[in-house]
């Protein structure tokens, strides 16, 4: 049985959705950070860094996101990780602009549109242009390709969708990207997903 420490944010739900997908038992343990919960020294012990999700599989204790998408999925031999060296590089390629640009990127928009203290329009304005930005670059190669790594859906759509629903809410608008809707419908349409997304209840 795996534990999982996580909150309701796309970085949990990334983890809680992959689990729910490979049919893998897990425990919720439900982190409430604005109580701090992520401070306090039992989850330090688990994670140094204070955040979530962290996972422990037997003597496997595992925190970020990505690390933990790709050890659940080569943990498992499951078809989201291509063996193939070209489809895992795509998969690796994808991964990584999201954990180092679109995650990041949104996570600003999100601090200076509804948790800043006081409002400061040059932050906001310029992580949202670059947020959009980003979100041009996705919807350029979805409309190219059915899924975000490539051809067969996989880890890397798992990391991006639980951001990608918070468009709207963050002033990034996707009625013009008609790609990026099919794709974020495409993966609301997933029983597992639904799943993963309610996850911690």
């Amino acid at each position: 049985m795996i534990d999982l420490y996580t909150s309701p944010t796309p970085n949990g739900r990334k983890v809680s959705i992959l689990l729910e997908e490979l049919g893998l038992p897990y425990t919720v343990h439900a982190v409430d950070l604005a109580k701090g919960e992520q401070r306090a020294e039992a989850f330090l012990a688990l994670n140094t860094n204070g955040k979530i999700p962290v996972i422990v599989d037997g003597p496997v204790v595992l925190a970020e996101s990505g690390a933990i998408l790709v050890y659940l999925a080569e943990k498992t031999g499951s078809p989201l990780l291509p063996t193939d060296p070209v489809g895992r590089a795509a998969v690796w390629q994808s991964l990584m602009f999201q954990m180092s640009g679109l995650g990041p990127t949104w996570g600003q928009v999100y601090y200076f549109s509804m948790r800043a203290p006081e409002p400061n329009p040059a932050a906001l304005e310029r992580f949202l242009t670059e947020a959009n930005r980003q979100t041009d670059v996705l919807e350029a190669h979805l409309s190219r390709t059915p899924w975000v790594a490539g051809e067969h859906y996989t880890i890397a759509d798992i990391a991006f969708y639980p951001w990608i629903v918070l468009a709207d809410r963050l002033g990034i608008p996707l009625e013009t990207r008609p790609a990026l809707r099919r794709w974020r419908d495409t993966l609301t349409a997933r029983p597992a997903v639904t799943a993963g997304m309610a996850v911690p209840a």
